[in-house]
């Protein structure tokens, strides 16, 4: 077959089959009484063999290599293309999200382009002090994308840094709940910690509180530990099971006790959070875990939270009735006073 048919069968190039035939890839076993290049059935499936090893991101080097040589194996050249395709894939979507930043921050001139690029090339700069510097400056001419702060604030490691990230993005008014709502469902448990400690920094509205909800089911305690305090400090009785949990495991009780006294000052919450906190002593023989809700328990107003604390004073534990007693007395003397 001569080399123009052989072009229109296999889809190569007349060119590239020159090409290989200069490399030694794939020579034609014959020639025609006037000279011109005749392959054989052979010589063409030696063709669709180089065809499939590029395909697979092999050089012709590489490609030679393979078809020539016994004692060459696939694996470990498999491996570093695999690593090669993976570092590639890496750069197009740092360039993706690099692009996506420059067009949400609605460039009007190259300047802004510029200025935006400059920012990006700030944040993820491998000097923490120059992160934060970014993070701090006000750019000229034009606000911080909301997005591009949320997104560093996500991969942000270092906690100055990550409250500058914070601060600069409370600063720009734009919208960066989305892409923080997006970090919570992430499988980094660390980005999750720094996407709730990063939404209950922000203004509240509905959107935040219903992403903060749910959170309360996330199955790391950090991250429903944050979820909860900002709900408690919103005034959110759906925190009270988690604020409760936090007393009991002691993880930031007194923070949690705190937020628990606070959305008593809801009447019709205020006997929820007593009854959850009397049933949690009767689930809880431990004597610390005890004392830690009866502490919780001393901060609540009304009479049932005050009868429960002076129940106690009369517990089987020395240590658990002292300080219920203890405590009894104090609020007595606070309601006399």
């Amino acid at each position: 077959m001569l080399i123009g048919e052989v072009a229109r069968r296999s889809g190569v190039s007349t060119r590239m089959l020159r090409h290989y035939d200069a490399l030694g890839l794939v020579r034609p076993t014959g020639r025609t009484v006037g000279g011109y290049r005749e392959y054989s059935p052979e010589d063409i499936r030696r063709i669709f063999h180089v065809e499939s090893l590029r395909s697979l991101g092999l050089s012709l080097k590489q490609v030679g290599r393979a078809l020539e040589d016994p004692g060459f194996t696939p694996s470990a050249l498999v491996g570093d293309l695999i690593r090669w395709v993976e570092e590639r894939l890496a750069r197009d979507r740092e360039l993706l999200e690099r692009l996506r930043a420059i067009d949400a921050s609605a460039p009007t001139g190259w300047p802004d382009v510029l200025r935006t690029v400059e920012l990006l090339q700030g944040l993820t700069s491998t000097s923490a002090a120059r992160r934060q510097q970014a993070a701090l400056a006000r750019p000229e001419g034009g606000a911080v994308p909301a997005e591009v702060l949320a997104e560093a604030v996500l991969a942000e490691e270092d906690p100055n840094v990550a409250g500058a990230l914070r601060w600069a993005l409370a600063r720009s008014g734009g919208d960066g709940g989305p892409a923080l709502a997006a970090g919570l469902r992430s499988a980094d448990v660390d980005v999750r910690r720094r996407a709730v400690v990063a939404i209950a920094g922000m203004a509240e509205g509905p959107a935040g509180t219903a992403v903060l909800v749910e959170a309360l089911a996330d199955p790391d305690p950090a991250v429903r530990g944050h979820a909860a305090l900002a709900l408690g400090g919103r005034g959110v009785t759906a925190a009270v099971p988690a604020l409760v949990d936090m007393v009991v495991r002691g993880r930031n009780d007194v923070d949690a006790a705190e937020a628990l006294a606070a959305l008593c000052r809801d009447r019709g919450c205020a006997d929820r959070v007593t009854a959850a906190l009397v049933d949690a002593l009767a689930a809880h023989a431990e004597p610390a875990v005890r004392i830690r809700l009866i502490q919780a328990l001393v901060e609540l107003p009304g009479t049932a939270a005050r009868e429960a604390v002076r129940r106690l004073a009369d517990d089987a534990d020395p240590a658990v009735a002292l300080v219920a007693s203890a405590l009894a007395d104090r609020r007595a003397g606070d309601d006399d006073a």
